[in-house]
């Protein structure tokens, strides 16, 4: 295999033979479980003589809890509402919805090392456009998507910042054409700021004249600032930073300002203080915190927000984005270019991996048969396939529980392989992704039906005889309300043998009482009320005086 084409046969699939580093391949972690997708940075050879792909790692929805499962698929909702009302969205069918959940992945900035000889196989994966009809997806063979980014740690999920604004809600408002010789009155004050004047009664060697004052001023302001002497302290630093733009600028805006004037404009540059100091970013970050910068643009990239979040809190975006592009200015950035050119010069370049030809431990292999020949000779009668309810296949796998007994036919092994799922939902295949089985993939709670087997438990004579005959020994109310409590067979088996030395084998008949109907009792109750109601009311006398 070779970093410039990875080139793989294995044995359940086949695959395009080049694979690039950048792309988005299968890693097999077990051999039940579906491929992992992992987008490889880089490979790097270990000590022991090894390769492994330094990866990014991408998640499935089996991956993640049901909790998010809902917040994606209320996503994908909103997606599909707002497509629907810029065009006409083709009619999705619940088993296309099914297997489009199979397709969507969710990205992180999880890093992690695996084995180069994990590699399966090759996938695409690209960035759900809002302009992209879901159901395309399913045409394209292992194709997959994904809008929303999973972070592991904080167990959330966030929409991706690439973002493109399609549709009529983005689009500027273009007023209407002027009819012929209708002027348009336009207040140019409420409009936009004037900053310079072209036309002005100064000559381009009487500007440039003033600029070099203003650098000088420049260059003198900083060498009486206490803290500029710190950062700069040769006088060659102090003459180029006084040089950068901001100097320019705030030299032509004092010039715009003073009507171009130059006696105006040089009191400005000097007042009565002390000379203005114009500084830029790259003046006012410390060395400490451009280190902080460099160490974030080299974990984040050009992820500006998530580098002021989690490294310079406490500057604004704007500066870190000013930052930036006057860091790409310095020798700092030039040096790091050449250094990761260097690195990159310096890496593994070719990588060989042999074809993998092991045998799926999942395989159901008849009696003397061959790894991949038993054919349907193993497979036991009744069975079908669990997604497509084939019972025709050259090579079944087991798949889930193994009381279940479940069978995958070839085709149906390598979808759940690649996609994490079923063609045909059903209720077995949560319990296999690891999900509850009283929770739908939309979070909606449902309770799925299980073979219970009834019992009823009942006593024996012997049983029976001791709770009336040992009432004093066994004691079967206090008994009863300490269950944890052991008793004693052996007592209550012997009081049984003295109290009853010559007790009968015939069966003891059960004293029926005599229960009278409904009708009395409800007589009887009707007679008593009003003695009822006296006892209440002598009960609530008594209570209160206590």
């Amino acid at each position: 295999v070779m970093l410039q084409g990875l080139w793989l046969l294995p044995n359940d699939l086949q695959m395009t033979p080049k694979t690039h580093w950048c792309d988005y391949v299968y890693f097999e972690n077990s051999s039940s479980n579906p491929y992992l997708i992992r987008r490889i940075e880089e490979l790097n050879k270990t000590a022991n003589g090894n390769v492994e792909a330094k990866v990014v790692c991408l998640f499935r929805r089996r991956d993640i809890s049901g909790n998010l499962n809902t917040l994606a698929d209320s996503n994908a909702s909103e997606y599909n509402r707002d497509f629907e009302e810029e065009s006409k969205q083709p009619t999705v069918s619940e088993q296309q919805k099914h297997q489009l959940k199979h397709r969507e992945l969710f990205l992180s900035r999880q890093f992690e090392s695996l084995p180069a000889t994990h590699i399966r196989g090759k996938c695409n994966v690209t960035l759900l456009n809002e302009t992209d009809v879901l159901a395309g997806y399913l045409e394209k063979e292992e194709c997959f998507f994904y809008s929303l980014v999973f972070d592991p740690v904080q167990k959330t999920l966030l929409a991706d910042q690439g973002e493109i604004r399609v549709g009529s809600k983005y689009q500027a408002e273009i007023p209407d054409k002027l009819a012929e010789g209708e002027t348009h009155t336009r207040i140019q004050e409420k409009l936009e700021t004037k900053v310079w004047d072209p036309d002005n009664q100064l000559k381009d060697p009487q500007i440039d004249q003033f600029l070099v004052v203003a650098r000088a001023v420049g260059t003198f302001a900083r060498a009486l600032d206490c803290s500029s002497s710190i950062r700069q302290p040769s006088l060659h630093m102090s003459a180029a930073a006084a040089s950068r733009d901001i100097t320019l600028f705030h030299a032509m805006d004092t010039l715009q300002k003073n009507g171009y004037d130059l006696a105006k404009a040089m009191s400005t540059l000097v007042p009565q203080g002390g000379p203005v100091l114009c500084r830029d970013e790259m003046e006012e970050w410390s060395a400490s915190e451009a280190m902080l910068f460099e160490e974030a643009l080299e974990k984040y990239g050009k992820d500006f927000n998530d580098i002021r979040q989690d490294f310079l809190p406490w500057k604004s975006l704007a500066s870190v984005v000013q930052f930036y592009y006057m860091w790409k200015t310095t020798d700092r950035y030039i040096q790091q270019k050449r250094l990761k050119a260097a690195e990159a010069d310096s890496k593994l370049k070719q990588v060989y991996i042999p074809t993998y030809t092991k045998p799926n431990p999942n395989q159901i292999m008849a009696p003397g048969n061959k790894p991949g020949m038993n054919g349907a000779a193993g497979f036991q009668k009744g069975l079908s396939c669990e997604s497509c309810h084939t019972a025709q296949s050259a090579q079944w796998y087991a798949w889930g529980p193994p009381n279940m007994q479940c069978r995958l036919c070839a085709s149906c092994w390598i979808y759940w392989k690649k996609y994490g799922g079923l063609k045909t939902p059903t209720q077995l295949e949560g319990e296999v992704q690891g999900l509850s089985p009283f929770t739908t993939s939309g979070g909606r709670a449902k309770l799925l039906a299980k073979n219970r087997q009834t019992f009823i438990l009942q006593t024996t004579k012997l049983t029976r005889i001791a709770r009336r005959v040992c009432t004093d020994i066994l004691q079967p109310r206090r008994a009863a309300r300490r269950p944890y409590a052991s008793i004693n067979a052996n007592a209550v088996k012997a009081e049984c043998m003295i109290r009853l030395p010559k007790a009968t084998k015939a069966p003891i008949k059960n004293r029926s009482i005599p229960r009278p109907p409904l009708a009395t009792i409800v007589k009887e109750l009707g007679e008593n009320l009003p003695t009822t109601r006296e006892l209440l009311r002598d009960l609530f006398i008594y209570y209160f005086s206590k």
